[in-house]
């Protein structure tokens, strides 16, 4: 029997038959053309892979690292050795399935991507077929018939999603159990619920807790240290914020402010609300940054990623508003969604609009700047989606992502080089736990989605809002300005203008230089002669003689920018607020925030800002 015996594999001029002779990571190996050099984990992951030769193998690698290289290497290899005849791949979505056909095509194995159970059997061009884990939900047994027919390697992507034991995970593993081989890829080893993955091994953690082992994984640090993923700016804007509640009430908060659960999802859709003036001055600022980053990155490209298919097309009809020109808008049910994906990552325009789900599926390199304008907030989703703006193409590249200053997001944010495992027996509140199920969202990565259940559950009208360059997030560390910093000042140029081509340390120093410089005129400005730090007069006094507002609200937004950050430490390092609170007094002195004078408060506030650029917790 030849290659060519074995339907969808081409035989390969200069490639010996058996191949056993040569290690899995030879250059010439990889997936018969994927790369011309497999990058160093990948090379690694392979010897790993074909020395131990084992049924199932968890790879865990952050997005954009070349998760779908190093399986259609595992694919080739293992068809040109003839321990499989068949390859199955199973994505999340449509969009990806065709993604994996065409990925799998251009190294020489035809897969199907519009197989269906139903259909029994596929075209003996085919060598395997692409579908998705709702797809093998729909007709589990056939799946199963297929795999038993033939020695199958089954790929599954994004395998979390495999999770849910109701449906997909109850159905992968009837399906795929009797497969030769199969290899599980994720991103995001994690899942929010205690259901256990379908074939994935899990072993006692410290804890006692049944955690996921992963078989090879590549972290996001990793893969930063080794530059095959970009770095990730992260611009959080906060803001004032007013909405009426469904009693009638009135209510007025600082976006980011130490607030009740309600409370900060009522802020946060305030601030999404499109009638109001904290998106269109967030987008405003996005694509500030996006022209500077393509001064040196000229095809870079923009994703703003919505809550809804309404609030979608309102932020698409803002951008058209600040850059003249109509965005590209992707719902996640339309039959043409792929085909526009594919159409914006081909040219050159600006701005793409996405929702929900569909930023798992957008597998555009050049998208560059995002604005994080969801009120989904998991650290699931979190990961995903900023994994859409991470895939390097040349070196010093860097990504650009604006979040609401909420706390959990700055969490996350803070968190994203962080490994988390699957962990079994975790006791939660579905109400109130981060981690709660995301099965409703899974439900819907192929359905048409109106307004998200939650806005349904806490009806409340948003009155207004305005937004307020806070602070960035960038390796670790916290930057930004003293004191409110306007949208649209010179003070948020300063990190708006960081431009798109640098190293990483460049970029760290840029961002300590811009942020020390600015500081240092500021205290000039107040050390000269006649103005408002040279009159005998206290604090409080000078601070409203310079600002030109009452010192009851001059400590107002000291407090709550204090509290804004420590709420921020919290989530960083997991120290309780009256400890950072207490360790802030200790270090500058003074009494308790609620009576310290605005000069404490705003030592405090650089001292934890500090604290935030140099150490790491």
């Amino acid at each position: 029997m030849t290659d060519s015996d074995i339907p969808g594999i081409p035989e390969t001029p200069g490639i010996p038959a058996p191949l056993a002779d040569l290690p899995p990571a030879y250059p010439a190996r990889a997936a018969w053309g994927t790369a011309t050099k497999l990058r160093a984990w990948q090379s690694a992951a392979l010897d790993q892979y074909f020395s131990s030769s084992p049924r199932d193998f968890l790879t865990v690698a952050t997005p954009g690292a070349g998760k779908t290289t190093f399986a259609l290497t595992v694919a080739a290899e293992l068809l040109a050795r003839r321990v499989v005849e068949r390859v199955t791949v199973v994505a999340p979505t449509d969009h990806l399935k065709s993604q994996w056909a065409d990925a799998a095509a251009r190294v020489g194995i035809s897969l199907d991507p519009s197989y269906a159970g139903r259909k029994g059997r596929t075209s003996r061009d085919f060598a395997g077929v692409a579908v998705t884990y709702a797809g093998v939900a729909v007709n589990p047994l056939a799946h199963r018939i297929r795999t038993e027919r033939f020695k199958t390697l089954v790929i599954m992507d994004e395998v979390h999603h495999a999770g849910d034991a109701l449906s997909w995970g109850d159905a992968v593993r009837e399906a795929f159990d009797p497969a030769t081989r199969r290899l599980a890829l994720t991103g995001t080893p994690f899942r929010s619920d205690v259901n256990p993955i379908p074939f994935v091994t899990y072993a006692p953690g410290p804890d006692g807790v049944p955690r996921s082992v992963a078989d090879f994984t590549y972290g996001y640090a990793h893969a930063l240290a080794d530059q095959v993923v970009r770095p990730v700016l992260f611009l959080a804007y906060s803001g004032e914020m007013q909405w009426r509640t469904r009693a009638g009430d009135e209510v007025a908060a600082r976006l980011g402010e130490p607030l009740t659960k309600d409370l900060t999802a009522q802020a946060l859709r305030t601030a999404l609300d499109p009638q109001g003036s904290w998106m269109p001055s967030v987008l405003t600022a996005a694509d500030t940054r996006l022209t500077e980053v393509r001064r040196h990155v000229p095809d870079a490209g923009g994703l703003v990623i919505a809550s809804d298919q309404d609030a979608a097309r309102a932020y698409a009809g803002l951008l058209a508003s600040v850059t003249g020109t109509r965005p590209t808008v992707v719902l996640s049910d339309e039959k043409a969604a792929s085909k526009r994906i594919a159409a914006f990552a081909e040219s050159d325009d600006r701005w793409m609009v996405a929702v929900r789900m569909v930023s798992e599926g957008v597998d555009v390199p050049r998208l560059a700047v995002g604005v994080y304008a969801t009120t989904t907030a998991t650290p699931l989703y979190f990961a995903q989606a900023v994994g859409r703006f991470v895939r390097v193409r040349r070196r010093g590249e860097t990504a650009s992502v604006f979040v609401p200053s909420v706390p959990s997001l700055l969490g996350f944010a803070s968190e994203l080089e962080l490994e988390r495992d699957h962990v079994l027996g975790r006791t939660f509140a579905a109400e109130g736990d981060l981690f709660a199920p995301e099965d409703a969202l899974l439900a819907q990565a192929q359905a048409a989605e109106g307004a998200g259940a939650e806005e349904a559950l806490v009806p409340f009208e948003a009155l207004g809002s305005e937004a307020r360059f806070d602070r960035v997030l960038y390796d670790g560390g916290e930057f930004g300005h003293a004191g409110e910093v306007q949208v649209g000042s010179e003070e948020e140029m300063d990190f708006l203008g960081i431009p798109g081509l640098l190293e990483p340390d460049q970029v760290r120093d840029l961002l300590h230089s811009r942020q020390s410089e600015r500081a240092r005129r500021q205290q000039h400005h107040a050390r000269q002669p006649g103005s408002a730090d040279q009159r005998p007069a206290s604090a409080e006094q000078r601070a409203a003689a310079t600002s030109g507002v009452p010192a009851h609200e001059r400590l107002a937004t000291l407090r709550r920018e204090l509290n804004g950050l420590v709420a921020a430490w919290h989530h960083r390092t997991g120290q309780p607020h009256g400890v950072t609170h207490s360790a802030l007094r200790k270090e500058c002195g003074g009494p308790a925030a609620g009576t310290a004078t605005a000069e404490e408060l705003q030592q405090r506030i650089d001292r934890i800002r500090h604290w935030a650029a140099t150490r790491r917790p």
